[in-house]
């Protein structure tokens, strides 16, 4: 069952398309990375989804549900935004107790205290929010969004001004929702490393179109994005060797990594063609190993590349 879909939906603003002819869809219960560089349209995206703004055309459902008109089924969502909207003078709290009583939560109390235990902030439940960190305020502001139990989770940044405790505090929360409560999570992130821990699929969204969706495993192992592993004898790269594996034709990119050298290499060549060039211009290699692509690599070729998933 898909809990959203956006079919050929298309924003503007002050004449610059944003979005253009975006579809994609997530089910019921999935873990779904939407990626894009700053100003890709990630953000408007959401907005759209959650009837916030307007598309110039196409649709945006959630549930099946346009939330721009459908309230109720508005009620049966969670967000959490960039900027986290909390009062500063009232407690943690008192921030959730107001949510919680817009939402109509029987036993508040509970599932305030609940929450504050969940995100390891008991012992400041008390204290104004304005005294927290950038980190404290986020790890609200998702109990805030899980406060009403939600069926669907729109998460931006989710992991921004965190801690890697906190980050993976928040993963292993993210990951319980989906697998205990059934909750379907959609995760605006630049923490691809992050995305490609918990994530069941992603879409990667560059110049207003959506240019891969897959799962994270189906993108790795496609076999476009090849990756080898580089030792030189002694375990020290040559002053040139990196210069000269960047010049080769068959190399992406290049980088230095465990005292030797990661290679991601095009579709026009092979870890052999590189190698005997090395070899050739009489460079001693000690050991190449392949390497499966990460998300990193996926992510930088569509967005930089405007090479599209076929």
């Amino acid at each position: 069952m898909q809990a959203i879909r956006a079919e050929n939906l298309s924003k503007s603003f002050d004449g610059r398309a944003v979005l253009d002819n975006v579809s994609f869809s997530v089910e019921k219960g999935e873990i779904f990375g939407y990626l894009g560089p700053n100003g890709a349209g990630k953000t408007t995206t959401i907005n759209l989804f959650l009837g916030l703004l307007t598309p110039d055309g196409g649709t945006a459902t959630v549930n099946g549900a346009d939330l721009g008109s459908d309230d109720e089924a508005r009620r049966r969502i969670g967000v959490l935004f960039e900027n986290n909207g909390f009062s500063e003078r009232q407690s943690a709290y008192e921030n959730l107790r107001y949510f919680a009583n817009l939402y109509g939560i029987e036993d508040p109390e509970g599932r305030i205290d609940k929450l504050l235990g969940m995100i390891g902030m008991s012992d400041r439940a008390y204290d104004p929010v304005g005294t927290f960190s950038t980190g404290m305020k986020r790890k609200l502001g998702i109990a805030r969004a899980i406060l009403h139990k939600p069926e669907v989770l729109f998460l931006d940044e989710p992991s921004s001004g965190l801690d890697p405790d906190a980050q993976r505090m928040v993963r292993d929360l993210i990951l319980s929702l989906s697998e205990s409560d059934q909750m379907t999570v959609f995760i605006n992130s630049h923490h691809l490393d992050e995305v490609q821990r918990i994530c069941t699929r992603v879409a990667i969204l560059a110049r207003g179109r959506i240019r891969a969706e897959d799962s994270i495993a189906r993108l790795t192992a496609s076999g476009k994005e090849r990756t080898v592993w580089i030792a030189f004898e002694g375990g020290v790269v040559p002053g040139d060797a990196l210069a000269s594996i960047r010049s080769n034709p068959v190399v992406r990119r290049a980088d230095p990594e465990d005292g030797g050298v990661t290679c991601t290499l095009t579709g026009e060549g092979s870890a052999a063609d590189l190698i005997s060039a090395l070899v050739a211009a009489g460079y001693r290699i000690e050991e190449a190993k392949k390497r499966s692509a990460n998300l990193e690599e996926i992510y930088l070729r569509y967005v930089h590349s405007g090479e599209e998933a076929s």
